[in-house]
């Protein structure tokens, strides 16, 4: 864990020039079997301290991997001889407004150090029971990742803290093949927020969601392709969260809604069905964690809940102290870097479509001819909300009862106008934090949403 080193140095910053000093460091690890042999076997970690300060409304910024008290004392006077370098050439002349609130927001989490030896032999467990149960696959790999992100915060003017996120998974990815030769794969991530040992205490906890995967599998490798159209389509939670972060999210943080985003001319307009709200959700959803907590930002703003979209009206934005005074508007605790040597930037945390109120069986019930769209293996957007997505599991919806498995295919549209055909959302939210967004820099995110009945443009063969 982090030393705080920093406390001692606030006595170096400037009276009436905003500060914040910043401790961080980053792990990753990473173990992974390809039929039975370690392809991979890493681990790596960097530490450092920054300084971000503000002087007549200009940032000057600095950073250094010395994280010892000498090295928080030269980010401070490079970071301040930075702002007064460039405000004097900005022509601006107004200091940030003052933060929401100060006060401490206390470690949240130790980070639990699993021995290697441990990853390698659960990870080797696993992939002797696909071996031994589903011979007949062309191919089988089982990856572990884990990456965490501690951080000490301390400011002039704002919250303090001392935070941990750490995260970890398992992939299970199953490959075969059609009668015609092609390839097929479908694969399972297991794990979420936490430590090793959080999650994976006995691999026999992962052979139910194998098995499930193995017979989605084994469906697609008798799946056709879909025809290709404008259809009626249930997407699964996993296509809704994609949807969530990638085609709305982006558009609404407020930097890119400073760049010419569709969010933009659209803010108190409606931009869905009044059945879809969106949240950025903070650390809370409902009783309980959301998938990737997050109290306090990296400009020492106390996270809150972000409501973006309510009742299908655009309501608000993602921003950071700057973007807020900007807009009018309150931050929220959207200003997170990735490593130490990294400026905050607004991101997302847990971005989610609320849940409805009807039962999948409904809705699958509900359509006479569709495509029930269950996974996405990636995709992307831009700033107009124009999206494409791809989908490696799904099946047809004929007479209201699932049909045959589809081979893998795609989905596009324009975010805003397929959200207005939505006309029945799930009871139930599904929730990943497994995955990475690129936003000029890697941050760790959550995505969710319910499954949503609406309409698509769907590719074929």
């Amino acid at each position: 864990m982090l030393d705080n080193i920093l406390e001692a140095k606030r006595g170096l910053f400037e009276d009436g020039v905003q500060t914040i000093l910043r401790g961080h460091e980053n792990r990753s690890r990473s173990v992974g079997f390809v039929k039975g042999n370690l392809v991979s076997n890493a681990r790596s970690e960097s530490r450092g301290i920054s300084a971000r300060v503000n002087a007549r409304g200009t940032f000057g910024f600095a950073s250094t991997a010395d994280y010892t008290p000498e090295g928080v004392e030269q980010v401070l006077r490079a970071a301040t001889e930075n702002a007064r370098l460039l405000s004097r050439h900005s022509g601006r002349d107004t200091a940030l407004p003052a933060s929401l609130g100060t006060g401490f927001i206390p470690l949240n989490r130790e980070i639990v150090d699993a021995p290697q030896k441990d990853i390698i032999e659960f990870c080797k467990a696993v992939d002797q029971y696909v071996e031994q149960k589903y011979p007949d696959l062309v191919s089988r790999s089982v990856f572990y990742t884990e990456d965490s992100q501690e951080r000490l915060i301390v400011t002039s003017d704002a919250y303090n803290g001392h935070l941990c996120t750490p995260r970890c998974f398992i992939y299970v990815i199953l490959d075969a093949e059609t009668k015609d030769g092609v390839p097929v794969e479908l694969y399972k991530s297991f794990g979420g927020f936490g430590s090793f040992y959080d999650h994976f205490k006995d691999p026999a906890d992962l052979y139910e969601g194998i098995d499930e995967v193995y017979r989605k599998l084994m469906d697609k490798k008798e799946g056709v392709y879909a025809e290709a159209g404008y259809k009626t389509v249930i997407l699964g939670g996993d296509l809704g969260g994609m949807l969530a972060h990638e085609a709305v999210g982006h558009t609404v943080e407020a930097d890119l809604v400073r760049g010419g985003s569709v969010a933009g001319p659209n803010l108190g307009k409606r931009v869905a069905s009044d059945l879809v709200s969106l949240v950025d959700f903070a650390h809370t959803y409902l009783d309980g964690l959301a998938p990737l907590p997050v109290y306090m930002d990296d400009e020492g703003t106390k996270a809150e809940d972000a409501v973006l979209i309510k009742d299908g009206i655009l309501v608000g934005y993602m921003h950071d102290r700057e973007s807020a005074a900007e807009y009018g508007m309150k931050p929220q605790g959207n200003a997170r870097a990735w490593a130490f040597s990294d400026e905050p930037l607004i991101r997302m945390r847990n971005t989610c479509v609320l849940p409805g109120t009807h039962s999948i069986e409904d809705m699958i019930a509900s359509v006479d001819d569709g495509y029930y769209l269950i996974q996405s293996g990636n995709g992307q957007a831009d700033l107009t909300g124009e999206f494409m997505f791809s989908v490696n599991c799904g099946y047809e919806i004929k007479n209201g009862k699932l049909g045959r498995a589809l081979l893998d295919t795609t989905v596009t549209g324009v975010a805003f106008d397929m959200l207005k055909t939505v006309d029945m959302v799930s009871d139930k939210v599904e929730w990943t934090a497994s995955g990475f967004c690129g936003k000029k820099q890697s941050m760790a995110v959550g995505m969710g949403g319910p499954n949503m009945r609406c309409k698509i443009m769907i590719g074929g063969r």
